[in-house]
Order: structure tokens, then sequence, then C-alpha cells
């Protein structure tokens, strides 16, 4: 037989029992849309968090601390050294401090850190109102919205709000017996500093300020370092040498490496929990092309009178299942499509009901949805293999008497 004829052959299941036909489709479309709801969530939740922690930049970044003893200090001679390292393109030097900050007369403490414009860059960080440090010849500075709540204010209403600093700066004393000890020095800034930016973060109070507006302290010794090397294949060298000479380095990258082992993982769980469901589908699809063959013996007893082959008995069974498998990746697609949408409508309502964010808890890479249809295709053929062998291998005469 032609093909042409074996393919509309195969689909005259949806004339002569559409409803049954129908029905095994949907098994399988609500099974294929199962998996592609979970997975799709997994891969959500990964770019959701992922995608807010990190920047070209910040993935090409080590961050370089002082050694484990006191002896081995961050100094501008460090700085320097560093930079002469062929695969360094920049370095971002970090400076911390407790301080006060004073806005509308109401002085709060927090975590206060002098940085360059490129350090928010390097570490990927990025302000929710407002814009970040441009110009570090400037007065301004960027607040934490846990910061704005301490003044009473939103943090979109914090924006352009002039604010004093008081910085408390740690000194190291020795004294007569050559012990060491530690002083804090405060330094009342008598300049203005003007707010232009605030970073969605409700759990912790702290201040970003130029680096260059506290020149006057002469502070050479740094907290860390912000280390951009120019390509990811110089990560692991550059880190060797300055581990090398004694610092503690880790870097965003290994954080991230991280984070997509464990949602792979959790992907693996989910799309188990999903597979579940294909599997029952996958039976009753199973179920009805073994009930196909035994209603339909005697045509195949007929078929094979008039000179119709084992072959292409096998495979008129074989494409109805095929094509069924087919329709139910397809069905699974937008079955899991309208889910995902109608779950992240009603979580993205319930964050803003209780003052959260809106966020898109579902993605959808295309070759999975490519994959995810060819898998419910080769589910719908290893469904058929087993009737249509049956199909093929029936006698003529027995299939002509069978009632």
């Amino acid at each position: 037989m032609r093909f042409t004829d074996l393919f509309l052959l195969s689909t005259r299941m949806f004339k002569t029992r559409p409803l049954r036909t129908f029905l095994t489709i949907l098994g399988v479309s609500v099974g294929i849309g199962t998996v592609l709801f979970l997975v799709s969530l997994g891969y959500g939740l990964q770019n959701a968090i992922l995608s807010r922690i990190t920047t070209a930049d910040s993935l090409l970044s080590l961050d370089v601390a002082p050694g484990a003893t006191d002896l081995i200090t961050l100094s501008d001679e460090d700085i320097e050294t560093i930079k002469q390292i062929p695969e360094v393109e920049e370095v971002s030097p970090v400076i911390h401090f407790s301080g006060q900050l004073m806005v509308d007369n109401i002085i709060g403490d927090g975590f206060i850190q002098a940085v360059d414009p490129s350090y928010f860059r390097l570490s990927g960080t990025s302000v929710k109102y407002g814009k970040t440090i441009e110009n570090d010849n400037q007065g301004e500075i960027v607040v934490s919205s846990a910061g704005a709540k301490l003044f009473n204010l939103e943090p979109e209403q914090i924006i352009g709000k002039e604010a004093f600093l008081t910085l408390f700066i740690p000194v190291t004393t020795i004294d007569d017996s050559d012990s060491s000890g530690e002083e804090v020095t405060i330094s009342k800034r008598e300049e203005q500093y003007k707010i232009v930016g605030v970073i969605d973060d409700e759990t912790l109070n702290y201040v970003f300020i130029p680096r260059k507006m506290i020149s006057d302290l002469a502070i050479t010794n740094y907290d860390q370092l912000k280390v951009k090397v120019s390509a990811s294949e110089y990560m692991v060298g550059v880190r060797d040498k300055i581990i090398n000479s004694g610092f503690l380095v880790s870097s965003l990258s290994d954080t991230i490496d991280q984070a997509n082992k464990i949602f792979s993982v959790v992907q693996l769980i989910l799309s188990l929990f999903g597979l579940v469901a294909l599997v029952v589908s996958a039976i009753g699809m199973f179920n009805t092309m073994t009930i196909a063959l035994l209603e339909r013996i005697n045509e195949i007893g007929i078929m094979r009178a008039i000179g119709v082959t084992r072959r292409d008995i096998k495979i008129l069974f074989l494409m109805e299942s095929v094509i069924m498998g087919f329709m139910g990746g397809v069905g699974g697609v937008l079955v899991g499509f309208f889910a995902s949408e109608i779950a992240n409508i009603g979580v993205n309502i319930l964050a803003k009901t209780f003052g959260g964010q809106a966020i898109d808890l579902f993605y959808n890479p295309p070759w999975f949805i490519a994959v995810i249809i060819v898998f419910s295709t080769l589910i719908g053929f290893m469904t058929g293999i087993y009737p249509s062998n049956k199909a093929g291998k029936l006698n003529p005469l027995t299939a002509l008497r069978y009632k």
C-alpha cells in the first residue's frame, strides 16, 4: 500500500471512534502537560533566582579577601600586583565600616561600604529604585530598602533625600608589651550626601558610598577586592595566582555552578513526579490500541485476503499510535502552557496582596518543548509495537472467522 493510503486509514479513528480517540489523546496530554508544568516550574525558579544575582561581569569576577591571619592584608601594593596579572581586566576595592546615617534628623545605625562605581557592575548588585553610584566625585549614595523603612519612608520616597554620615573606623593599636588591640575612631562627615538609589533588601540596613569621598581618611588597607578577569577560561589560573599570594578567593560563578547542580536535581525530581502521570497515560493509550486490535480483527482478515501485506498491517497500527502520541504531545504543551499561566497569575495576585513582587515562576525552553513532543511521539510508537505485531501475525482465515 502507498504511504498516503496507510496514513488515511490510520486517521479513520478520528471519524469512527472520535470520543475514545479524544479521551486517549487527552490522557496523554495531561501526562505530558504535568511533566512540562513541573519542569518549567523548576526552570522558572532557577531563572528567577539567578537572574537577580548575576550579570555578565559578575560571572567573570573574583572576590578577594585578606588572608586567614591578621598579617595578610589587602593594601594598595597588593592591588597593583594583582593588576599586573595579564588576564586581570579590572580591580575594584571595597572598605567596610560601621556607622550612622541621618535623614530628616532621624539617625539610624547601619553597615557602610565605600566602593567605586564599578563595584555594582562587578558584583551584580542592582537597584530597584533610582540608580547606582555613577560619579564617585559627587556625594551620591545608595541605601537598602530596610534602611528606608528605618526612617519611616517608602523606598521610592527616600530617593533624593539629603543625608549625613558618621563613620566608626577601627584602628589597630600596639601597646608597650607589643600586644595589639583595636580602637574605634569616629569620623563625622561634614558634607551632605544625596540618596540616589535603593536596593531591594528588607533584611539588613546598609549604605554604599563613593570611596573617593573618604580619600581624606588615607585608608590603605581594604576589606575586599572585586577582580574582573578578561575571559572565563582564565578564572582558575588567576585565582590560583592570587591564592598563592596568601589571599582568600571565591567567585560568584562557583556559587552559580552549585546552584545549577541543585536545580538540576530539583528538576529531575519534578520530572519523576510528572512521569508518574505520563506512565498512567501510556497505559491508557496501550489499552486503547489493544481494544482497537480486537475490534478490527475481521477488518484485518479482509485486508489480508485482498492482498495487504503483514508489513502494511503493522505500519497501519504503528501510525495510529504514533499519531495519537504526537497529538498528545502537542496537546500536552498547550495544557502545560495554560496551566502554568493560570498558576503564575494566581501566585502573583497573592504576592501583590501580601506586598510582594510579581515574578514569572515558569520558563519553557524551546528545546525542551521540542524534546517533549518527540518523547510523546516515541511513547506512542512504543505502545503501538505490541498491537501492531499482534495484528501483523494474525492468520487471515482465523481473522475472518473471528466474532
